[in-house]
């Protein structure tokens, strides 16, 4: 079995921060970039940020650098997103994503990635 959990989700002020995780099992993490995307009421899921393999690649939506900043531990099958300055336009539904490849034409499409976490809710308020 293939699992992504995902937790660290909650409500939070502008201007606050949240760090999610989403730990995986059942598959081999070094071998699988890692994202997250998000999905807001009545909007298409949307790339926020990918990692590649080792950690040494990142790519980022335009509107989260400076703010978000995924990392990830091998030694414990996890990949985080850091996320500072939250802006009420952050509320979604945020779910990390297992893939294969990491090429950049095709990392922020949702249906380039094999396994998904559950979703967990981010809500920043007005």
């Amino acid at each position: 079995q293939v699992q992504l959990v995902e937790s660290g989700g909650g409500l939070v002020q502008a201007g606050g921060s949240l760090r999610l995780s989403c730990a995986a099992s059942g598959l081999t993490f070094s071998s699988y970039v890692m994202g997250w995307f998000r999905q807001a009421p009545g909007k298409e899921r949307v790339f926020v940020t990918a990692i590649n393999w080792s950690g040494g690649g990142t790519s980022y939506l335009d509107s989260v650098k400076g703010r978000f900043t995924i990392s990830r531990d091998n030694a414990k099958n996890t990949v985080y997103i850091q996320m500072n300055s939250l802006k009420p336009e952050d509320t979604a539904v945020y779910y990390c994503a297992a893939g294969r490849s990491w090429d950049g034409s095709t990392i922020y499409k949702p249906g380039e990635y094999d396994y998904w976490g559950q979703g967990t809710q981010v809500t920043v308020s007005s």
